[in-house]
């Protein structure tokens, strides 16, 4: 996917969560995340899309952390996501492709990263909006949700702060089975996992299904649709690949 593409899907998705959020109402549990009110996603996600669009706007070329989550609620707090939201994809489809400024996981640019990033985060978001809303929730395009997949597995979980180790070798193979060239294959031991595309050599498990349904699976929004082989290696994914603010 390019980077406008990115930038069109965070469009769309933040004003999903927006609309999901507003049924719900604030006070609303969302279930996809427990610990959570609607009021607690709606802030947490827009603190991200205003922090995000910082380091492009502004051009900061190390970390900083964010403002915090605002004090507010109800209609305010919407209004206040909304803004937010409306600001980064402005951000985002006026920043020229050569912007610098400081990211965090491997990319062609620091453009691309932060289109592609805040897409998938909008996008699991919506997804626990909606969640809490009840109904059916909103599809995910496949090529998205392998880009999703892809981004997880090489790019997230490939960093030292990834929980996800076994102190025997082990392999996990995810395939996506609605997308041609969707396999990939994590090694899994004491140092963070190492993933690659292909579906070469032996794996001791395989989780497997629908793109969208492995992509919210792999975020821990759901079941996972198919697993084969030696379950314990799916449920060491499940029980350590959270991936949290810091």
């Amino acid at each position: 996917m390019e980077t406008p593409e990115f930038v069109r899907t965070l469009d769309r998705e933040g004003r999903l969560l927006a609309a999901a959020a507003e049924a719900a109402g604030t006070d609303a549990k969302v279930p996809t995340c427990p610990e959570w009110q609607v009021r607690d996603l709606v802030r947490h996600t827009g603190m991200v899309h205003r922090w995000a669009a910082a380091f492009v706007a502004e051009g900061h070329m190390s970390p900083r952390p964010g403002d915090g989550p605002p004090d507010l609620d109800g209609a305010e707090l919407l209004d206040w996501f909304r803004e937010g939201h409306r600001h980064l994809v402005d951000t985002l489809a006026a920043a020229p492709a050569d912007v610098r400024c400081w990211h965090f996981l491997p990319a062609p640019s620091p453009l691309a990263f932060w289109a592609r990033r805040q897409a998938h985060e909008t996008t699991v978001h919506r997804f626990d909006a909606e969640a809490a809303r009840g109904g059916t929730p909103s599809g995910i395009d496949t090529g998205f949700a392998a880009d999703g997949i892809d981004e997880l597995l090489r790019a997230f979980h490939a960093r030292p702060k990834s929980r996800v180790r076994s102190a025997e070798p082990r392999v996990l193979r995810v395939r996506a089975t609605d997308a041609d060239g969707a396999v990939w294959t994590v090694r899994l031991s004491q140092e963070p996992p190492a993933a690659e595309r292909g579906d070469a050599g032996r794996a001791d498990c395989e989780i497997s299904g629908p793109g969208a349904q492995l992509y919210l699976s792999l975020w821990n929004r759901q079941p996972f649709p198919h697993v084969t082989g030696d379950e314990s290696v799916a449920t060491l994914w499940r029980e350590n690949s959270a991936v949290t603010w810091s």
